[in-house]
């Protein structure tokens, strides 16, 4: 058979593997967010099957996730190459019906056939997994053939930490590891951990002369991840930053948007206008958190950098009723509270400078429909882990914590202590501005709103 096939003899495949456009495509919807579970079930497996795959092969494809060119044969292709074949066709009839060369149809014929029966039998199932598994041309990883750059690697990660005149520092004794992600709220190991990318950066500058002395930074979390891989120890990924025990992709890391952030109220769909800052009357918002459940609220115009204090009290009750799930919220930033204090606040300003005001994902401001109907103020939210998305409102709540700093009780502080603090902001010259202050720039335009109106009404 080896002579007929011209191919070497070849293991028995055994329990059908899974094909690669499967795999491919379960790994494009790991990429898109799904869990493992949904991705399997969407590919046509079962979801343990699915959490299997991604648990082997540690959250990370070991293929490429590009669509094949159409150089090779499909396996949609070999099935009407086999039912044609059973059908008697020939071999310049079967290339023609689905467009490919006949030496591609005779040698695909030839060496894919299946050979258990002792005769060329062409079975698009066999011939898939062989032409799979002649494709895979396995290397073997550069971390197990370079000893020196396996080691270089290994200190980086896991490396002691020393005092500048070299003394170890062994640290906290952390629990040991489990296979599992980093402990909640325990001691991790003190080690050098530098990240993979800072390792393979750092190697042309360490090795200039040395071309065997580099990796890239995939390769690293490859071996640290993929058990077949077998360069690296499993246990060096608590050493990683992240100390997560299987690789999560990006789309999945992000949170899941709550029922109160919609399509209709992403950042996407906020106006153009905002963007450019040429538009007075739109707003940045957030909280800044201080001890039991304390909060202060805080609202920033993005054309003059002028800042309002939202002032949150506790609720009656707060300390005496004990706290039920589901329960009313007490400590001041409930939805319904923050929605109260925040129209409050916001209605000082005429309706040309309510415009739109951009939130955090936070939950207290989940009644926003409500809020947008009482004070004709469009909201929408930023997208997760993207504070960058309200900078000004981010730079701001940075100068606040000057006068709030963390771990503080906010609660203490009555309306007039926090409208103190937004006239102290609102009165230093900004750079930004051309040295004028906020309360200057917004006074500005408070007097141009006023000279439109009596312009319209004379």
């Amino acid at each position: 058979m080896v002579t007929r096939t011209g191919r070497p003899a070849m293991r028995s495949p055994g329990r059908p593997p899974i094909r690669r456009e499967v795999e491919r495509a379960f790994w494009r919807r790991i990429a898109e967010g799904m869990t493992s579970e949904d991705a399997g079930i969407a590919v046509g497996v079962s979801g343990s099957v699915g959490s299997r795959w991604f648990r082997e092969r540690g959250g990370m494809p070991l293929i490429s996730l590009d669509a094949p060119s159409g150089r090779y044969l499909s396996f949609a292709e070999r099935e009407e190459i086999a039912l044609w074949r059973a059908q008697d066709h020939g071999v310049r009839e079967i290339a023609r019906r689905i467009g490919r060369s006949p030496s591609t149809i005779s040698r695909e014929l030839r060496r894919n056939a299946a050979t258990r029966g002792g005769n060329l039998t062409y079975r698009a199932g066999v011939a898939q997994w062989k032409a799979e598994l002649a494709a895979r041309r396995p290397r073997t990883a550069k971390l197990v053939t370079n000893p020196r750059l396996r080691e270089y690697v290994q200190e980086r990660l896991a490396g002691q930490v020393r005092r500048p005149d070299g003394t170890i520092v062994t640290g906290p004794t952390p629990a040991p590891w489990k296979g599992r992600n980093k402990p909640r709220r325990q001691d991790r190991a003190w080690a050098l951990a530098w990240s993979p990318e800072q390792i393979a950066a750092r190697l042309p500058i360490d090795f200039p002369d040395d071309e065997s002395m580099r990796i890239s930074h995939e390769a690293i979390y490859q071996a640290l991840y993929v058990q077949a891989r077998g360069a690296l120890k499993r246990e060096l990924v608590s050493c990683l930053r992240t100390g997560r025990a299987l690789r999560v992709p990006r789309a999945r890391a992000r949170s899941k948007p709550g029922a109160h952030v919609t399509a209709e109220v992403m950042i996407s769909e906020r106006p153009a206008e905002v963007e450019d800052r040429a538009v007075p009357g739109h707003w940045e918002g957030d909280l800044i958190i201080g001890l039991q459940r304390s909060a202060i609220g805080t609202v920033v115009e993005r054309r003059t950098r002028f800042t309002m204090l939202v002032h949150l009290p506790r609720e009656d009750g707060y300390g005496v009723i004990v706290p039920v799930k589901n329960g009313p919220a007490l400590g001041g930033y409930g939805a319904l509270s923050m929605n109260k204090a925040l129209a409050i606040t916001m209605t000082t300003m005429p309706q040309q400078l309510r415009r739109s005001l951009t939130w955090d994902r936070g939950k207290e401001l989940s009644a926003h429909a409500a809020f947008t109907v009482q004070t004709k103020t469009a909201v929408y939210f930023a997208d997760p882990h993207s504070p960058w998305q309200r900078g000004t409102n981010e730079n701001t709540n940075g100068l606040l914590r000057q006068y709030f700093p963390k771990g503080t009780d906010l609660s203490r502080w009555a309306a007039e202590d926090l409208e103190a603090v937004a006239h102290a902001l609102n009165s230093r010259p900004r750079k930004t501005l051309g040295w004028k202050t906020p309360a200057e720039a917004m006074h500005e335009q408070l007097l141009s709103i006023q000279q439109a109106d009596v312009a319209t009404t004379g």
